[in-house]
């Protein structure tokens, strides 16, 4: 393996995680119906979910949060609530975040943004727009607060 490509994954955490900072420091792009349409819909979503679920089970970062979990209700629980943000027409009727991660193991900004990197690789193998990505991303950012513990 070469030097660049044993950089290339932590300089993409790096950068990740200065977007995430910019995304929490300034005004959120709102999420419309063309940003929901851009990750096909409530269908897309569905299919985000599975790839999504799949990174966070092979990434030793996420997966003891999510491998004893429910994974069929994870999924179409984030579904809703990636539908809501993203403007379209589903309503989030789980917990709020802050409940719904009591009681986990000890969640860091480091296992926030390891999901946050294999949710953009779930999103880039759909080829959701990175305009898209990101209108996702602000929305969800601020949640960091209530979900790390």
């Amino acid at each position: 393996m070469s030097h660049l490509s044993r950089l290339a994954k932590p300089m993409a955490t790096v950068c990740l995680a200065l977007s995430l900072a910019t995304f929490l420091t300034r005004p959120a792009a709102k999420a419309d119906e063309a940003t929901f349409q851009a990750f096909g819909g409530k269908a897309g979503l569905q299919s985000l979910m599975e790839d999504f679920m799949t990174n966070l089970l092979a990434d030793p970062r996420t997966r003891p949060f999510f491998e004893k979990a429910n994974q069929t209700r994870v999924k179409a629980q984030l579904v809703d609530q990636f539908c809501q943000a993203l403007g379209g027409p589903c309503q989030y009727k789980g917990l709020d975040m802050k409940s719904a991660h009591q009681g986990l193991p000890p969640i860091t900004r480091e296992h926030f943004n390891a999901l946050v990197e294999d949710l953009q690789d779930a999103m880039d193998k759909h080829k959701v727009p990175f305009s898209a990505q990101n209108k996702l991303l602000a929305e969800l950012a601020p949640l960091h607060r209530d979900i790390e513990h």
